[in-house]
């Protein structure tokens, strides 16, 4: 039996450990903050916000921020209907209405112009969701908000490191939230990130995420509003901060493992891989391969194929309006479409050569089966 592939697993070394160990057994009392506040620093650095406030989730991020921006009950916040759960969720549990619209076919992000025409008075945001890596398009995107007086959210949690030109993912809108669960390029086991670089919106986030407690506030466990506790703790933070110190090695061994997977794919024909518009860098969390619809090939059969080669693979997003929670929403047919013939593919940082020939091989094999089989058909 080949060894099992794994699709995702973290980037661990012992600076990890290093820092997590004096985190244990030194970050107390006044120091219980320290790595929070490094890493803070280091990622808003890195972002190129202004602001940045570490959470346990990305989605603690994103409630705090749509709370912190007025979104409730009778509003309505458009996203994609290919999309991670928690997006929608935070929506309604702040008591306001997700509008699920399509996407693009090449980027498999949100249709600026599905956007746009969803824009009602009760329209609240739009939130960009940067699909597993892949950039919305936020030039048209911004363009939109700003004529309609709507903000613009992003959803960076699998975009870490993908940017436009020098703008990193998350940077642009009016605020950006990110994933660094374990099987994010940089992971802090749970964890998220908030950033902004509106002073005000980072007040009323700091001051919902310490239970409604004002920054500088002086009386003692007095809070001025209702907030949550969406804190990430320092041992979390101290894995962070070293994860943020190898971001660039972190960011560079996914795009490698995406580029020879996107040169191999190439040669295959039948199957498309994550694009890269010219100006960008897509930093490939998540490499996945999405087959022609006229070779005939759907999930199951890719997902049983890898399951037989010992390989691990994630399907794609279902559309969020296909799930029991939501209403149906038919006329999303790029969504629809696309979710049942693509897969997500491994890619974890030490993945070695061999193994992504391996993957390759599947895929490979797949689309040959289903020629051969026209072809006696």
């Amino acid at each position: 039996m080949l060894s099992r592939i794994h699709y995702s697993k973290p980037s661990i070394t012992d600076l990890e450990v290093e820092y997590a160990t004096d985190a244990a057994r030194n970050g107390w009392g006044p120091h219980c903050y320290d790595y929070i506040h490094r890493l803070e620093a280091g990622f808003a650095k890195y972002i190129g916000a202004t602001f940045a406030i570490a959470t346990s989730s990305c989605t603690g991020a994103l409630h705090m921020g749509m709370s912190a921006i007025g979104v409730g009950p009778g509003d309505e916040v458009i996203l994609a209907d290919t999309n991670w759960i928690a997006a929608a969720s935070v929506i309604v549990h702040l008591g306001a209405t997700p509008v699920l619209v399509d996407v693009l076919p090449d980027s498999w992000c949100i249709d600026p112009e599905k956007a746009r025409t969803a824009i009602t008075p009760r329209t609240k945001a739009i939130i960009a969701t940067h699909l597993y890596g892949n950039l919305c398009d936020m030039d048209a995107l911004l363009e939109i908000g700003q004529r309609h007086g709507v903000p613009i959210i992003e959803d960076a949690a699998e975009a870490l490191g993908s940017a436009w030109g020098d703008r990193k993912a998350g940077s642009r809108g009016l605020f950006g939230a990110y994933s660094f669960h374990g099987t994010k390029t940089m992971t802090t086991g749970e964890g998220g990130m908030f950033v902004t670089s509106d002073p005000k919106l980072n007040h009323k986030v700091l001051t919902l995420n310490n239970h409604g407690r004002v920054p500088g506030e002086t009386h003692q466990f007095w809070s001025q509003v209702i907030g949550f506790k969406y804190k990430m703790s320092n041992i979390q933070a101290a894995l962070g901060c070293a994860q943020i110190e190898r971001i660039e090695e972190l960011v560079g061994r996914k795009r490698e493992i995406f580029a020879k997977y996107r040169d191999a794919v190439a040669l295959i024909g039948g199957v498309s891989i994550n694009p890269e518009p010219a100006g960008t860098i897509n930093s490939a969390w998540m490499p996945t391969a999405v087959l022609a619809p006229e070779t005939g090939v759907s999930r199951e059969q890719l997902l049983s194929a890898f399951k037989k080669a010992n390989i691990d693979a994630r399907v794609f997003f279902h559309p969020l309006s296909t799930m029991p929670m939501f209403p149906d929403v038919p006329g999303n047919v790029v969504a629809h479409d696309i979710a049942k013939r693509a897969i997500n593919l491994p890619s974890y940082h030490d993945m070695s050569d061999d193994d992504i020939a391996r993957v390759v091989g599947v895929l490979r094999e797949c689309l040959d089966s289903a020629s051969a089989g026209s072809a006696r058909d």
